[in-house]
C-alpha cells in the first residue's frame, strides 16, 4: 500500500494537482504536464498571442512549474510537445490496480444472541411456544419443561412450508385477479344492460304519449263538432227570429194605419190579411246548451298509470304470448319492459242531433 501511495504522489500534476490527465505531454526538461494544464499555462505566460478555439495556434514561451526552465514552443504551440506514453500507461495500470486491490466489502453474519443470556446464542427452538430459544433457556431458564427441537430441522420445516404458502398465495392471487376481471366485465355488462333497458323503458313511455295523444285529439274532435253544430243552428235560429221581428214590426205598422181607416168595408179588407201573418218559428229546449254530456273520469286510468311497473318473470312470459297473437308484425325477442296499455272509454254521449232536441213552437 505505500508503494501504491508513493506511485501515486509521482503521477500528480503540478498545476491541477490531481492524477495527470491523458494526454500527458513532457517538458524538454523532463517534468510532465496534463496538456491541458500545459496550455493553460502557456496562454496566461502569452495573453497577447492570437488563439483559435482557447487554444494558441504561434509559438510562444512558458516556464516550467517544477523547476522554472523556459520551455520555447513552435508553431504548434502546447500540440507540439511529445507525449509521454509511458506514464499515460503507468496511470492505466495504476487505476486497474487500484480498483482490483480494494477488498469487496464483506458480508457479516449477524447470529441472534438470547435476550435472556445476552452471551448465549440461539440455537434451539421451543416446539411449545414457538418460539427460537438458548440451551441454557431449556436448561435453566423459562423453557426447561418444553419441547424443543434442533434449529436446523425446524428452519427447514418452516422454510418449506412458508414456500408452500407463498406459492399457494400466488395461485390464489392469479385466481382473485380471474375474479376481478369477471366483476369488471360484469361492470360493463350491467351498464350497457342497464341504458339498452331505459332506452325500451322510454320507447314504450313514448308508445303510451302517443296513444293519449291521438286519444286526446279524437275525443277533442267529438266535443268541437257538437259544439260547432249548437253554435251554427242557434246562430241560424237567432237570424230568423231576426227577420220574423222585423217583418212583425212591419205587420204593426200596417195595422195602426189600418185602425185609421173609416171606411168599414175597406177595413174589413186590410183586415183580413193582417189577422192570418202568422208564423211557426222553433224553440230551444231548455238544457240544449249544456255540453255535460261530455265529461270523463278517468280515475281507474289513473290508477292504472300509477301503478305501471316493470313484469314478472311469470308475467312477461304472458304479456310475450299475448303481445304475439296480437300483433305478428311486431319484432320477435323478449321484451324486458312493458307498459299497461291505458285507453280511456270514449264518454257516453247523445246520439241525438241537435234538430232532434228542438220542439216547435207557435211564437
Amino acid at each position: 500500500m505505500n508503494t501504491m501511495d508513493n506511485l501515486e504522489k509521482q503521477l500528480i500534476c503540478p498545476i491541477c494537482l490531481e492524477m495527470f490527465t491523458k494526454p500527458v505531454v513532457i517538458l524538454p526538461c523532463q517534468h510532465n504536464l496534463c496538456r491541458k494544464c500545459a496550455n493553460d499555462v502557456f496562454q496566461a505566460s502569452n495573453p497577447y498571442l492570437p488563439t483559435r478555439g482557447g487554444t494558441l495556434t504561434s509559438g510562444g514561451r512558458f516556464r516550467c512549474p517544477s523547476c522554472r526552465h523556459e520551455v520555447v514552443l513552435d508553431r504548434h504551440g502546447v500540440y507540439g510537445l511529445q507525449r509521454n506514453l509511458l506514464v499515460e500507461n503507468i496511470i492505466d495500470m495504476f487505476k486497474q490496480e487500484s480498483s482490483s486491490s480494494k477488498p469487496a466489502p464483506e458480508r457479516k453474519e449477524e447470529t441472534p444472541m438470547c435476550e435472556v443470556h445476552q452471551e448465549e446464542k440461539i440455537n434451539i427452538y421451543c416446539v411449545t411456544h414457538g418460539v427460537p430459544t438458548c440451551s441454557m433457556c431449556k436448561v435453566f431458564g423459562a423453557h426447561k419443561d418444553c419441547e424443543v427441537a434442533p434449529i436446523t430441522s425446524i428452519y427447514q420445516s418452516k422454510k418449506t412450508e412458508l414456500s408452500d404458502g407463498i406459492a399457494m398465495m400466488v395461485g390464489n392471487n392469479d385466481r382473485m385477479q380471474g375474479i376481478i376481471s369477471q366483476l369488471e366485465e360484469a361492470c360493463r355488462v350491467i351498464e350497457e344492460n342497464g341504458r339498452r333497458q331505459k332506452t325500451l323503458v322510454c320507447e314504450r313511455f313514448d308508445q303510451l304519449y302517443s296513444i293519449l295523444e291521438g286519444k286526446k285529439r279524437e275525443m277533442s274532435q267529438k266535443v268541437t263538432a257538437e259544439q260547432e253544430e249548437k253554435v251554427n243552428y242557434i246562430r241560424g235560429l237567432t237570424q230568423k227570429y231576426g227577420d220574423h221581428l222585423e217583418e212583425s214590426c212591419k205587420v204593426v205598422e200596417l195595422g195602426i194605419q189600418t185602425m185609421e181607416e173609416p171606411e168599414m168595408a175597406l177595413f174589413l179588407q186590410n183586415t183580413k190579411p193582417l189577422l192570418k201573418n202568422t208564423a211557426h218559428l222553433d224553440k230551444v229546449e231548455r238544457g240544449y246548451e249544456n255540453m255535460d254530456h261530455y265529461s270523463v273520469d278517468f280515475k281507474k286510468e289513473g290508477t292504472a298509470l300509477r301503478g305501471l311497473d316493470f313484469l314478472q318473470d311469470d308475467e312477461d312470459e304472458d304479456e310475450e304470448d299475448e303481445d304475439g297473437e296480437a300483433d305478428p308484425e311486431e319484432g320477435e325477442g323478449p321484451q324486458p319492459v312493458t307498459a299497461a296499455s291505458v285507453q280511456p272509454s270514449a264518454p257516453q254521449q247523445s246520439n241525438s242531433s241537435p234538430s232532434a232536441a228542438k220542439s216547435a213552437a207557435s211564437s
